[in-house]
C-alpha cells in the first residue's frame, strides 16, 4: 500500500531523513516510534506531501510526485499533531470537510456524505458536540474531530501523528479500537506515531525505530522493545513485563544513564533535530481538502 524508497529530506540545509527505505502492506497498522527529534512526523510530511523530499514515494503503486491535490486526499486521511483549528466553524461543518475530495466541482454534500460523519460521530462520541465550535473544544474533544475528518475521507491509507494526544484512557481506548475495527472490515491501512510504546506494542503490527534520522529497528514489539534497545535509543532504563497474552509493558525504573548513548551528536545536530519536529507541528498539510480558509474565499 505504502512504498518508502531511499527517502532523504532537509528542513534549513540540516539533513532530517536520511536513505529510509520502508513498504507497509495493504491493511497493516505500522508504528513509528523513536526518541524527540527522531524524524518521525517528518516522515509522515513527506507522505503527504507537506514536506519536500528526494527519492520515491507510493501509495497503492502511484508516485506520489504525480498526484494532484484531490486524488492524493482520495488516497491518504491525515491527522497532523497540532493543527490549525478554524475559528467560527462547527463540528458537524469541519468533519464535512473530509468528504471534499469525493465532491465534484462546485458540488454539495449528499445523503451519503452526511451518512459517513453521522456514523463517525457516535464511534467518536461525539454527537453531544457536532453543534458546538471546534475552536470552543477541549483537547481532547478536538483531537477526535480532527479523527473524525481524516476517517471521514475513506481514505485506504491514514496516517496519524500521535493521535492519543490529550486523550483520557478511555478515549485513547475508543479511537484504536475504532482503527482497529476500520482496519478488520475496510482493509484500512494505518501509520501512525506514537510516545507511548507500551500502546504501540498492543495494537501495531510492526514497530519502527527512527533515530535521528535513519530507520534503525523494525519487527514486532518483542524484537524491538528490548531493555538494549529503550537504552541505546530513548537513554531510558526500563523494565519490560510481559503478560500473559504475550502484550508487552514498559515501565520505567530508575532516571536514564548519564553516559551518551551510542551514536550520540552534538548538542548542537540534537537541537536542529528537535527544531524539526517543531516544525511538522507548525505546518498542515491541505492536501486532504481545503481548510476554512479556502473555504471562505
Amino acid at each position: 500500500m505504502l512504498k518508502v524508497t531511499e527517502l532523504n529530506a532537509t528542513i534549513d540545509g540540516a539533513a532530517i531523513l536520511t536513505d529510509i527505505s520502508l513498504e507497509v502492506a495493504r491493511g497493516e497498522w505500522i508504528a513509528i516510534i523513536g526518541p524527540n527529534g527522531a524524524g518521525k512526523s517528518s516522515l509522515l510530511r513527506t507522505v503527504t506531501g507537506a514536506l519536500g523530499f528526494e527519492g520515491c514515494i507510493e501509495i497503492d503503486g502511484r508516485d506520489v510526485a504525480s498526484l494532484r491535490r484531490s486524488e492524493r486526499a482520495q488516497l491518504v486521511g491525515w491527522v497532523a499533531q497540532s493543527p490549525v483549528i478554524p475559528i467560527g466553524m462547527r463540528v458537524v461543518d469541519f468533519v464535512l470537510l473530509g468528504r471534499t475530495p469525493h465532491l465534484p466541482p462546485l458540488g454539495r454534500t449528499s445523503a451519503r456524505d452526511r451518512a459517513v460523519v453521522s456514523a463517525l460521530f457516535g464511534d467518536l462520541d461525539l454527537a453531544d458536540v457536532a453543534r458546538r465550535w471546534v475552536d470552543t473544544l477541549s483537547g481532547g474533544e478536538r483531537q477526535r474531530v480532527l479523527i473524525a475528518r481524516a476517517l471521514a475521507q475513506e481514505s485506504p491509507l491514514v496516517l496519524l501523528d500521535e493521535p492519543t494526544t490529550a486523550l483520557d484512557l478511555g478515549h485513547q481506548q475508543e479511537v484504536l479500537a475504532l482503527l482497529e475495527r476500520l482496519r478488520s472490515t475496510h482493509g484500512l491501512t494505518v501509520v501512525t506515531t506514537m510516545h507511548d510504546l507500551t500502546l504501540a506494542g498492543q495494537y501495531a503490527d510492526r514497530l519502527v525505530v527512527l533515530s535521528h534520522g535513519a530507520l534503525v529497528e523494525q519487527g514486532t514489539a518483542a524484537d524491538v522493545l528490548t531493555e538494549t534497545n529503550l537504552r541505546r535509543y530513548w537513554n531510558a532504563k526500563v523494565e519490560i513485563i510481559r503478560r500473559a497474552d504475550g502484550s508487552l509493558v514498559i515501565v520505567p525504573t530508575g532516571p536514564a544513564s548519564n553516559e551518551t548513548p551510542p551514536g550520540e551528536r552534538d548538542i548542537h545536530e540534537a537541537q536542529i533535530d528537535l527544531s524539526a519536529d517543531a516544525a511538522d507541528d507548525r505546518h498542515i498539510s491541505t492536501s486532504f481538502g481545503p481548510t476554512s480558509r479556502e473555504q471562505q474565499r
